[in-house]
C-alpha cells in the first residue's frame, strides 16, 4: 500500500476478501439467437409531446412512446402524465425485439444500461440514427433478476436528451427471485429521481449556467418521482418493494427515511443480494440503482417521507460553485416522496433472511492480479479525462484491449481529489460515477488518499458493494478496484463517467474485447 493511502473495509462497504474465495463460473454459453423464440417485439418512438406537469401551461419533454407488436400487451407498462416510460418487465431468457425510429430533430440510439448484449446491440454512439430513420434491436435477455434501464447514448446528445425526458425502465425477473415471493404487483414500485429546472411558462431549462453546468454536471431545483413533482403515494398497510433509479444527470442522493428507520437494502445494480443488508442512509449517484424492503405494516394513517440528507458537497471551497448557481446545490437536504399509509394490505410477506445465490469472483484468478488495468480520472484543462484522454469514436488504445473469458482487476483512480490534486490543472473535487458496458463486476476494494476523510466519511456508510454492479460512484481522491469477467459478447463497448456533462464532454473512451 502507497503512503498516505487507507484501505476502507469498515462499516460492511467491502465483503472481506474470504468472500472472493468461492468458485467462480465459466462463461455463459449462449444459445444461437435464432433458434430463441421472439418473446416481445415493441415499437418504440422517440418524439416530442406536450404534459401537465404543473398546473396551467403544459410541459414540452421528449419520450419514447411504445406500441407491441408481438407477446403480452402486459410487457409493457406506462407512467401516466409522465414523460417517463415504458417500463418493459420481461423474463431471463426471452428474446426481445425493439424497432427504435426517431421522431426527434437530433441523432439518437438507445443504451441499455446494465443489459449483457451484443456490441451491436449496445447503443454505441456510432450507431446512432438520424431524424426520421430507424433502428432494430434483437436480442436475449441473460441477465438475472434485476432493475435495468434505457436512455440515449448519441455522442455529445445524451445530457440533454435524458434530460428533456428519454427514459425508460427494463426489469428482469427469473426462477430464483419468483420463489422467495417478494412484494408484487401493486406492491412492487419502481421510482425514478430526478431534478429539473422549470421556467415561469412550465418549461425546462437546461444549461442556465453555461460552461459551469457543462463542467460541473446540471442541478435542477425541482425534484421529481416517475416524472412527477411533489410526488406522494398512497401505500397500504403492508410490505413493499421499492426500486430506486438515480436517473440524474449529475445530483448524487443521500436517501434515508424521515424518523430515521434504517433501509433494508435487498438489491443493487445488478439485482439481488446474497441477504438483506441495512444502512442508515443509502448514497446513490448517476446511474446507479437499489431496491429497497419496505414494511409499513402497523404503521395505518401515518406518513412515511423518503428524503435526501444533507452533505458538504463538492464545492471546493467555491461557496456552492458546485451547485451552479443552483439553488438545490449538490448535498443540500430535501423531501423526495411522500408515502401516505393507509388500510391494512396483503398478508404473509415476510423478509428472506437469503435472497440470492452470487457465484464471487476469485481476487487470485485475475490474469492481472498484481498489476490492476488502471484507469486515472483527472482534470487537464476545463475537462475531465481517463487517462488523459477524452472520447475518440473510433479508437482504442492499447491499454483498452481484454481478452474474451479473462477476469481482470480494473481501478478507478480519482485525481480530483485534496490529497492528489496537484495531477490536475484546477483542484477540483469532483465524484465520479463510472460505468462499464457490456459486463457487471463486483468491488474489491477502496481505497482513499489522506485529505478527503471528511467529505468521505459523509456519503460513504451508504455505499452498498457487496452485490452486482455495474456502475461505481468513485470519490474525489479514491481508488475503487472491481473483479470484472469479460464474458459472453467480444466487440468494442463504452467505459465512461455517468455524470451526463462528464460525458458527453469526453470523459468516456472505448474498449474492446477480442475473442
Amino acid at each position: 500500500m502507497s503512503a498516505g493511502t487507507l484501505t476502507l473495509s469498515a462499516c460492511g462497504l467491502i465483503p472481506p476478501a474470504s468472500r472472493f474465495a468461492s468458485p467462480t463460473t465459466a462463461p455463459v454459453i449462449l444459445t444461437p439467437l435464432a433458434s430463441v423464440p421472439v418473446s416481445l417485439a415493441v415499437d418504440l418512438t422517440a418524439g416530442r409531446a406536450m404534459l401537465p406537469i404543473f398546473s396551467g401551461a403544459e410541459t414540452p419533454v421528449w419520450r419514447y412512446q411504445p406500441s407491441v407488436r408481438e407477446g403480452s400487451a402486459e410487457s409493457i407498462q406506462t407512467l401516466s402524465n409522465s414523460y417517463l416510460g415504458p417500463i418493459f418487465r420481461v423474463k431471463q431468457g426471452q428474446r426481445v425485439q425493439v424497432r427504435l425510429m426517431n421522431d426527434l430533430p437530433d441523432p439518437t440510439i438507445i443504451h441499455w444500461h446494465g443489459l449483457l448484449i451484443p456490441e451491436e446491440m449496445d447503443g454505441h454512439p456510432r450507431y446512432a440514427i438520424a431524424s426520421g430513420e430507424s433502428f432494430e434491436y434483437d436480442f436475449q435477455v441473460i441477465n438475472r433478476a434485476g432493475m435495468y434501464w434505457f436512455h440515449p447514448h448519441p455522442h455529445q446528445l445524451t445530457a440533454p436528451q435524458v434530460y428533456y425526458g428519454l427514459a425508460g425502465l427494463f426489469i428482469v425477473s427469473d426462477d430464483e427471485e419468483a420463489a422467495l415471493g417478494l412484494p408484487a404487483g401493486e406492491y412492487d414500485l419502481p421510482l425514478v429521481i430526478q431534478d429539473r429546472t422549470f421556467d415561469s411558462q412550465n418549461e425546462m431549462v437546461y444549461l442556465a449556467n453555461g460552461m459551469m453546468d457543462s463542467m460541473i454536471g446540471f442541478l435542477g431545483d425541482t425534484i421529481l418521482v416517475n416524472g412527477a413533482p411533489n410526488a406522494a403515494l398512497d401505500v397500504k398497510a403492508s410490505a413493499y418493494r421499492l426500486r430506486l433509479l438515480n436517473g440524474s444527470n449529475s445530483r448524487i442522493y443521500k436517501f434515508a427515511w424521515q424518523d430515521g428507520t434504517p433501509m433494508t437494502v435487498i438489491a443493487t445494480d445488478g439485482g439481488l443480494l446474497e441477504e438483506p443488508v441495512t444502512r442508515e442512509y443509502i448514497t446513490l449517484a448517476p446511474g446507479e440503482r437499489v431496491e429497497l424492503w419496505a414494511d409499513f405494516s402497523g404503521r395505518t394513517g401515518s406518513e412515511m417521507r423518503l428524503v435526501s440528507l444533507a452533505f458538504s458537497g463538492f464545492d471546493n471551497g467555491g461557496g456552492g460553485m458546485m451547485g451552479g448557481g443552483s439553488n438545490l446545490p449538490n448535498g443540500a437536504s430535501f423531501d423526495i416522496l411522500k408515502l401516505k399509509v393507509g388500510e391494512k394490505g396483503a398478508d404473509g410477506l415476510s423478509l428472506p433472511a437469503h435472497l440470492s445465490t452470487i457465484a464471487r469472483h476469485r481476487a487470485e484468478d485475475a490474469v492481472n492480479l498484481n498489476n490492476p488495468r488502471s484507469f486515472i480520472l483527472a482534470m487537464q484543462g476545463m475537462t475531465h479525462t481517463i487517462n488523459g484522454s477524452v472520447f475518440e469514436m473510433d479508437s482504442v488504445a492499447q491499454n483498452e484491449i481484454v481478452q474474451l473469458g479473462d477476469l481482470e482487476v480494473w481501478e478507478f483512480a480519482n485525481l480530483e481529489g485534496g490529497g492528489v490534486g496537484e495531477m490536475s490543472m484546477m483542484n477540483m473535487e469532483m465524484p465520479h460515477p463510472m460505468h462499464i458496458h457490456g459486463v457487471r463486476f463486483q468491488i474489491l476494494r477502496r481505497e482513499l488518499a489522506q485529505g478527503n476523510e471528511s467529505m468521505y466519511q459523509e456519503l460513504s456508510g451508504g455505499f452498498v458493494d457487496n452485490g452486482w454492479k455495474d456502475t461505481v460512484l468513485v470519490m474525489p481522491g479514491e481508488k475503487v478496484q472491481m473483479l470484472v469477467r469479460f464474458e459472453n459478447y467480444a466487440g468494442t463497448f463504452l467505459y465512461h463517467c455517468h455524470n451526463l456533462e462528464h460525458e458527453d464532454a469526453g470523459m468516456m473512451r472505448n474498449y474492446k474485447i477480442e475473442s
